[in-house]
């Protein structure tokens, strides 16, 4: 008599995600999963949102291309040097890595806001594939600066979509990997497609012509009303750390913990190149020629039909689903992180139906930028933390993993020096009148790995003498 088929409940109770142990070397995945997956995840429904911010704010064209091909070369370099080296070392998550040197009460909170601000980022995902169903389906979606909706139809397409992602990532790495190995390589396509497609509409009949009408026409270095003016250096520190909490923040540390080798990082060139590079530029096309429309106010799915029709709205959803899936996936082990006791699985679930209710709220979209530049001064310091504990605590004869170490549910050294980083970002910002977060996340990763060794070296020994243990 064949064995009757598990229910999903026992499916996904039998996926072990190694949470809060390392990775085991039967665990390890090759290149090809990594480069499906950040292709994936980079290759995004927000691609349709980014792009057009470009145009919006009155980039010049060398200054966007310039900015995008250096800006993007340092964010492969950032996983590859830093990110995916300490992943490899430690198999584990950022989060179970980061409980080892702080402690459960300093970790909770940090995994309290990560698993806030993963939701948050899902939930954008999840509002631009939304756009591309509703316009399928004739329903007036938002616009790339509208913050609310009252049309009830567009909320049931979000949740329709919310229960598929999350589905998926409660299925854990493996399912994920696959989701995206199915679509990355259609996605780009499409991209380019659409933009090279609606060139002809903006006068350009020969490639020769092109850069005259980019200067003119597209990237014109003249913002709409009511937009700062975005220079080569904003394009460049966009690109870059656009993605800091992932790279130099270790929020993949999750994801690349299952690397055979470190130099899988390289594999973020594929998310970075064809993602943040080309479709960046193919969406700028194509917001440059809805405003010569007279479409002022386009969403992410009317941008997509304009270029490539019925195929280009599919391709916003599916882009959609591959970004929000393995963000998903990382938000459910930050709050898994917070409550060991409870499934991984289970927690995912909680995450996914709390993205899709923030995701009824369209401001989450149009305030994309903002959120991932608060997002960068909040975890690009935790990263250097945890590279300084990993790689120079024991160089240096300090203690590393404190609390593990000592059974302390709290390490005050950490908490002190997260937070004198994000005061001094914040700071920064304000006494230089920065019009971006973004430029404060490299101060605000110095400022963390240098406040916490030298308040390390200050009073560790104390702290040891305190519990009671020795330094060695």
């Amino acid at each position: 008599m064949a064995k009757s088929k598990r229910s999903l409940a026992e499916q996904m109770e039998a996926v072990n995600e190694y949470e809060r142990e390392p990775v085991p070397k039967k665990a390890v995945k090759g290149f090809k999963s990594f480069v499906g997956m950040v292709a994936g995840e980079h290759i995004a429904g927000t691609e349709f949102v980014i792009g057009p911010l470009f145009v919006l704010h009155g980039a010049a064209a060398t200054d966007v291309f310039w900015g995008l091909l250096f800006g993007n070369i340092l964010a492969t370099l950032s996983w590859a040097l830093v990110c995916a080296p300490a992943a490899v070392k430690t198999r584990l998550t950022i989060f179970y890595q980061l409980e080892k040197i702080s402690g459960a009460v300093p970790v909770a909170i940090y995994n309290f806001v990560n698993g806030l601000l993963y939701c948050v980022a899902a939930a954008a995902m999840i509002g631009v594939s939304a756009s591309s169903i509703g316009l399928l389906m004739n329903i007036d979606a938002p616009g790339l600066t509208d913050f609310y909706t009252s049309d009830p139809l567009w909320i049931m397409i979000i949740f329709g979509i919310g229960i598929v992602i999350t589905v998926v990532a409660t299925f854990g790495f493996d399912r994920v990997s696959r989701f995206a190995n199915i679509f990355a390589p259609w996605m780009p396509l499409i991209f380019l497609a659409a933009g090279i497609a609606m060139l002809p509409t903006l006068g350009v009949t020969h490639i020769s012509e092109f850069w005259s009408v980019a200067e003119t026409k597209i990237w014109t270095g003249t913002p709409v009303a009511g937009a700062t003016q975005y220079s080569f250096w904003h394009i460049l520190i966009f690109a870059w750390l656009c993605n800091s909490a992932m790279h130099i923040g270790l929020g993949d540390m999750s994801i690349y913990r299952y690397a055979k080798k470190a130099s899988y990082g390289l594999a973020s060139a594929f998310g970075m190149f064809i993602g943040h590079f080309m479709a960046w530029l193919a969406s700028g096309i194509l917001c440059a020629v809805a405003l010569q429309n007279g479409v002022d106010n386009p969403s992410p799915g009317q941008i997509a039909f304009m270029g490539a029709g019925i195929a280009g709205a599919i391709c916003v959803v599916i882009a959609g689903w591959t970004t929000a899936n393995p963000t998903i996936y990382r938000a459910g082990l930050a709050v898994q992180a917070l409550m060991p006791r409870f499934k991984r699985w289970k927690v995912t679930v909680v995450v996914g139906t709390t993205a899709t209710l923030l995701a009824c709220f369209p401001a989450i979209v149009s305030k994309l930028d903002q959120f991932l530049g608060i997002y960068a001064l909040c975890a690009s310091p935790v990263g250097a933390i945890v590279l300084a504990d990993i790689y120079l605590f024991p160089k240096m004869g300090l203690q590393e993993n404190v609390a593990f170490t000592t059974g302390s549910r709290f390490n005050g050294i950490f908490i002190l020096a997260w937070a004198l980083s994000i005061a001094t970002s914040y700071m920064l910002y304000e006494m230089t009148h920065a019009d971006f977060y973004f430029f404060m996340a490299i101060p605000g990763f110095l400022a963390g790995g240098v406040f916490y060794l030298l308040l390390s070296l200050a009073f560790q020994k104390r702290l040891f003498q305190k519990q009671g243990a020795s330094t060695n």
